[in-house]
């Protein structure tokens, strides 16, 4: 009632606020939590300040908005925590001059424990001539000592820059500073810092010249978008590198404390984790598969892994994992019932029919809507061209000829199959070839470069036509090539041969899945924009507040896979034909990515599977109508670029408030500058409302 008459009979507003007290995975910290509880009977430990949006300190000169005085934190000791983490509910009870403070937008909490806590919110009930006001929060507060400056947290309303009311003016811009941090020292967990750094943190050069790793980034011959700064000491051998953490250490790696998992993501991702240790077990699989050490010796056994499951083989580290990992999590990475089996779910491909996997059909159905449906392109010219320049790599063109296909385009010539859009094409001869000579004769693995031309048949499937593999020539690189042409058979040895060769495009198709369109165009090239987005756009941005769910585990997912997947000798070279060269590749590929192909009307354009009609839904017209990748992903893009598009012009009325948003221009900038300069983003900012690049 109060909130409606405007009458401040009271003195007091009471706040509620919602936090998460110190936790490990789903369990109670009980030692931090004792020792809190012991320092909370002193009193008066976590602390908060209301700030004016309204008034200023000092109205004759101050430029801050006015502090209430500190109010406390009630019943710490009275409320329990769960046994499992969950949600604690508290008081805090502020005192109220209505007159003099005018209306709360912002708040400082100090925190007298010695231990960090998770705040989600404040809310303030019954504000005089307000109303409610709520404050999301979803931050570590660590303790007091921790910081070089006030932990602030602001209302939840959305203010342009120049539409921050002035009292909070100073400490919307404090906060950015104390965000960008000062470039220097190692960065701490309770830090709060977003910086950039270069891929130099892959190799372990100090473990010996076989682990040393090119430094990504800051050079054109290894372009790479930065990564999360963490201020670790360079490696002994090569002060470029830094320096790496012991693998049982690497959920430590830092980014800033809110951008690491929360509970149930940290649970989960040890169960990830787990899995990708279990490489450190793959010598005791010698008994099991003896004919050929770290294989599997038929295709019998690998129908195991779903039908009956494999034995897991016993050992010291077996022992130490279940020891140390509640049988939960560890039946659900070896999917078993807790004997010991790795079992996993039967693909949908092969529930009817173990063998379906191997037919063309299947093949190229996987081009359209399998784990890499981002690479197929329209042939439009024939044979096929290379891009690799030929005074390095002579002629890589494709040895494919008319006679090879013509027989399977039902009774078109390639020209009229070119002409009608129904000749497509999966290259990966480009990207593998400038590596093949090194992977073939440094590393275990032998590959080819591959080509696949597929034909687009009447009822809408694709039908392989043909498959080139490819070696560079044995007298030298300015040779070109030495290749084979493949073309589909049932029977025999051809058959067999035929099977082998689409084995190995599919090879070449899940390495550069994971390397290209997988890490770096979804994982690397998001990270530059994650750190931007912190460091020029405050909390109280709307576009920060529009992106920061899409940027949820990032950092903290990339810095694990640095450490875990992609560094020397870790999963992906182990895993995969790149071997020990697949980042480097990745870095030659990145050469070409340019921002504006990356939405996807403009990438299904460009691969030429589309083409621009107005007539049709979303303004293109696909040209392979079941293309599940395409159909199900543009009206997704739709959906989002029409949200977006009204969210932007909600707060931005023309285009002149775009080019006057001072935090907008330096977060494009940001973003912009760290290793994009040559993939034609702008330097000089961004002009519109909805800049087409974007």
């Amino acid at each position: 009632m109060h909130a409606i008459t405007g009458k401040d009979y009271g003195k007091k507003v009471k706040g509620k606020v919602v936090l998460m007290k110190k936790n490990v995975l789903d369990f109670t910290d009980i030692k931090a939590a004792v020792v809190d509880e012991v320092i909370e009977l002193l009193g008066e430990k976590v602390s908060f300040q209301l700030i004016s949006s309204s008034v200023f300190d000092d109205p004759e000169n101050g430029s801050e908005g006015k502090r209430s005085n500190p109010a406390y934190l009630e019943n710490w000791l009275t409320n329990i925590t769960p046994i499992i983490a969950g949600e604690s509910t508290f008081s805090v009870t502020f005192d109220w001059d209505r007159n003099e403070f005018g209306v709360p937008g912002a708040f400082i909490i100090k925190n007298f424990h010695l231990n960090e806590f998770f705040l989600k919110s404040l809310t303030l009930e019954h504000v005089p001539n307000h109303g409610k006001i709520h404050f999301v929060c979803n931050s570590w507060v660590y303790p007091a000592f921790r910081y070089k400056s006030d932990r602030i947290f602001f209302a939840n309303q959305a203010y342009l820059p120049s539409e921050t009311p002035e009292p909070l003016r100073k400490y919307r811009e404090n906060e950015l500073v104390t965000l960008r941090g000062d470039g220097t020292g190692k960065l701490e967990e309770w830090d709060r810092v977003y910086d950039y750094a270069y891929y130099n943190d892959l190799g372990d050069p100090d473990k010996g010249e076989e682990y040393a790793r090119p430094v990504l980034g800051g050079s054109s011959e290894y372009p790479y978008p930065r990564r999360g700064r963490t201020g670790r000491e360079p490696t002994k051998t090569d002060p470029n590198c830094e320096s790496r953490i012991p693998l049982f250490m690497s959920l430590d790696v830092y980014v800033p404390r809110d951008e690491r998992f929360g509970h149930l993501e940290m649970s989960d991702f040890l169960t990830f984790y787990l899995k990708s240790i279990v490489q450190s077990l793959l010598p005791a699989f010698k008994a099991l598969f003896d004919y050929t050490p770290n294989e599997f010796d038929s295709f019998e056994d690998v129908l195991k892994l779903y039908e009956g499951g494999i034995k897991f083989p016993q050992g010291p580290l077996l022992k130490d994992i279940n020891d140390s990992i509640p049988l939960e999590i560890l039946k659900d990475i070896f999917h078993s019932d807790g004997e010991g089996l790795f079992k996993f779910p039967t693909p949908q491909v092969i529930q009817e029919d173990k063998t379906a996997w191997r037919t063309d059909e299947e093949f190229g159905r996987e081009m359209l809507a399998g784990i890499n449906p981002v690479l197929i392109t329209r042939l439009q010219e024939f044979p096929p061209k290379s891009n690799l320049d030929p005074n390095i790599y002579g002629n890589q063109n494709s040895t494919i000829t008319r006679e090879q296909i013509e027989d399977k385009l039902d009774g078109l010539t390639v020209d009229e199959a070119i002409k009608a859009n129904m000749l497509f094409i999966l290259n990966h001869h480009d990207i593998v070839m400038p590596y093949l000579r090194r992977i073939n004769t440094t590393t275990n693995t032998e590959t080819y470069a591959s080509r696949t031309l597929l034909f687009l048949q009447d009822n809408g499937t694709l039908k392989p036509l043909a498959i080139e593999l490819s070696l560079p020539h044995p007298d030298g690189d300015q040779f070109g090539t030495v290749s084979k042409v493949y073309t589909p058979s049932d029977q025999g040895v051809e058959g067999s041969i035929w099977q082998l060769a689409k084995a190995y495009a599919v090879v070449n198709d899940s390495g550069i899945h994971e390397l290209i369109s997988h890490w770096l165009n979804t994982h690397a090239v998001i990270e530059p924009f994650v750190i931007a987005t912190n460091r020029q756009l405050s909390v109280l941005h709307p576009i920060h507040k529009l992106l920061l769910p899409h940027f949820r585990d990032t950092m903290n997912i990339n810095a694990l896979g640095r450490h875990q997947l992609i560094n020397s000798a870790g999963t992906v070279e182990l895993t995969f034909f790149t071997a020990k060269y697949s980042m480097e590749m990745s870095a030659v590929v990145y050469k070409d990515w340019i921002f504006p192909e990356q939405a996807l009307p403009a990438d299904l354009i460009q691969r030429g599977v589309a083409v621009e009609d107005s007539s049709s839904p979303h303004g293109i017209r696909l040209l392979i109508q079941d293309y599940p990748y395409a159909v199900d992903g543009l009206k997704i893009w739709s959906a989002i670029k029409s949200w977006v598009t009204e969210y932007c012009n909600f707060y931005y009325k023309s285009d002149d408030t775009v080019q006057k948003d001072s935090e907008l221009q330096a977060w494009w900038k940001d973003s912009a500058k760290k290793d994009m300069v040559t993939r034609k983003m702008s330097l000089g900012g961004l002009k519109c409302k909805l800049d087409k690049s974007s």
